[in-house]
């Protein structure tokens, strides 16, 4: 019995042995840094114009040693940063993650919420609240922390609130941006009561307040003023230099080529300070950075500006990438790069070239609405607001009148169809059922919670109008391509050309860290 008894003990440590020794040599091929990251609003056509005035180790080295998807896609519209950077890190739409855009309305309020905020989570260095409690899934850096039980690091720097918080999850370490009032890194007390030492240090350094009023963007390259792309009017070009003063001179700072600089510098000190890539437990580091026009500003008014700006974020991209060689060796790191796949764009003056057009006037329709519902119902107040391009019906005052949501969408449907402008609308009921090809994408951009139970598509060249708030939009269905860098950790260069979702970053993330894929996303890894 001694016998069998030591026996059955051997077995077991030896099992033990073998499992610890399989592990750790998963451990072992599994990249030590995940760096995932979003480039606000890069555009393909942009970045292989400019080519010329690149560095070597910038896009230059991601294009020709990466696995490069050259067209990169999102399956659902509209798109914007808040939608695109949640897609990215859940793998799923807006239809399961809950981030329809940057801002939804509340139904229990009637006013419009930022995506993340959050009156529970107060700021640090920031009167601005925020915490990630928005997305409903989980995310690729949840997953993570739930495969190595906590021990992974993660954290999320961005200019921006919404892409630093949703990209960091439910669980990260922590998640900083730029404040638009006092221009030093901040953060949210959902990741921790005070921020970390290493942050603090930093801001009282080299945070942009510190250095703003001493600061003009210029061009860094000689050959920008020079370089032709875009159409000229016929105005000559004139060389910019801008300074930052005033209220909103944090906020102008941000939608600048000089913004990612300080990414990139925060994101080294991160590396550097918060010990990430230092052992076999893989972690991750998502960053987000601004390839958009200057201050929001219509193209024809900052073309010199945006050219700048990709000169300098294809310096900011070698910076980082050496850093990270020198120091953790690129075949423990795996870049992930890719577009929030939109682009600002301003309004077109098609009436002044007899272009069709016109605007539909949210407001107007509404009480339009309310006055057809009384014909059919009696008095009352059905539509009980507006937002963007959506209705909201008053769903108290239907039960009450035992009219059911299906019956009330159908009809307001039908009146709304035969309007000036209008191309097609949607019903709650349609978008929540329907499964035709054609409505896909505008399905996946909708949510049940977040959204009206009426949205509108508007003729081409139409644009949108809330009286109440005086804010217009007009919508394009037009394409933007963008690419998809996968690049270190031992991955070979590759071109592939057929168009790939963004839903299968995240598993692809997953697959190549040894991880389970966020909880909602059921796309396959891109190899």
């Amino acid at each position: 019995m001694t016998n069998k008894y030591l026996y059955i003990t051997l077995l077991a440590l030896l099992g033990v042995k073998a499992e610890a020794l399989a592990q750790d040599a998963q451990r072992k091929d599994a990249p030590r840094l995940v760096i995932s990251i979003a480039i606000d609003q890069l555009r393909s056509d942009y970045l292989e114009a400019f080519a010329p005035l690149y560095t070597e180790g910038g896009f230059k080295r991601l294009l020709t040693k990466g696995h490069v998807y050259v067209n990169g896609t999102y399956p659902f519209a509209p798109i914007d940063r808040a939608s695109a950077v949640a897609a990215l890190a859940t793998g799923v739409t807006p239809y399961y993650n809950s981030i329809v855009g940057a801002r939804w309305l509340n139904r229990e309020t009637l006013r419009p919420i930022g995506c993340v905020d959050d009156a529970k989570a107060p700021g640090l260095f920031t009167s601005e609240t925020a915490s990630p409690s928005g997305i409903s899934t989980s995310t690729i850096a949840d997953e993570l922390k739930v495969a190595t039980d906590g021990h992974a690091l993660v954290f999320s720097i961005a200019p921006f609130r919404d892409a630093a918080v949703l990209a960091g999850g439910h669980a990260a370490d922590g998640a900083f941006w730029i404040d638009d009032s006092y221009g030093q890194w901040c953060s949210s007390q959902y990741y921790f009561s005070t921020i970390p030492q290493w942050v603090y240090a930093y801001n009282g350094q080299r945070a942009p307040n510190m250095k703003i009023e001493s600061s003009t963007w210029e061009p860094a390259n000689v050959m920008v003023g020079s370089f032709d792309y875009f159409i000229q009017s016929t105005q000559p070009k004139k060389p910019f230099k801008h300074k930052f003063s005033g209220n909103r001179r944090f906020g102008e700072y941000k939608t600048s080529g000089l913004v990612n600089a300080d990414v990139t510098d925060l994101a080294t000190h991160c590396i550097a300070n918060a010990g990430l890539g230092g052992d076999r437990v893989t972690d991750l580091l998502c960053l987000t950075y601004y390839a958009g026009s200057f201050n929001h500003q219509a193209l024809t008014n900052c073309q010199m500006e945006l050219l700048d700006t990709y000169v300098r974020l294809d310096r900011e991209l070698e910076r980082l990438i050496i850093y990270t060689e020198q120091n953790i060796g690129l075949d423990n790191v795996l870049f992930v790069v890719t577009s929030t796949g939109y682009s600002d764009e301003q309004p077109a003056d098609y009436a002044k070239y007899r272009v069709p057009s016109g605007t539909f006037y949210m407001s107007r329709t509404a009480g339009l609405l309310n006055m057809y519902f009384g014909a059919l119902y009696g008095q009352g107040n059905y539509v009980e607001t507006t937002f963007r391009n959506q209705f909201f019906l008053n769903h108290k005052l239907l039960e009450t009148k035992h009219i059911s949501i299906s019956e009330a969408t159908s009809r307001a449907q039908e009146m709304l169809a035969m309007m000036a402008g209008v191309r097609n609308v949607y019903t709650s009921l349609q978008l929540l059922t329907g499964q035709a090809e054609q409505i896909q994408k505008i399905r996946n951009g909708y949510n049940p919670e977040r959204c009206g139970d009426l949205v509108i598509e508007t003729a081409p060249g139409w644009r949108i109008l809330t009286e109440d708030t005086q804010e217009s939009e007009q919508p394009t269905t037009s394409y933007t391509q963008f690419p998809i860098f996968i690049f270190g950790a031992g991955t070979t260069p590759q071109r592939i050309d057929m168009p790939v979702s963004t839903s299968r970053i995240a598993p692809t993330i997953a697959r190549c860290i040894r991880i389970r894929a966020p909880n909602a996303c059921a796309s396959e890894p891109l190899f």
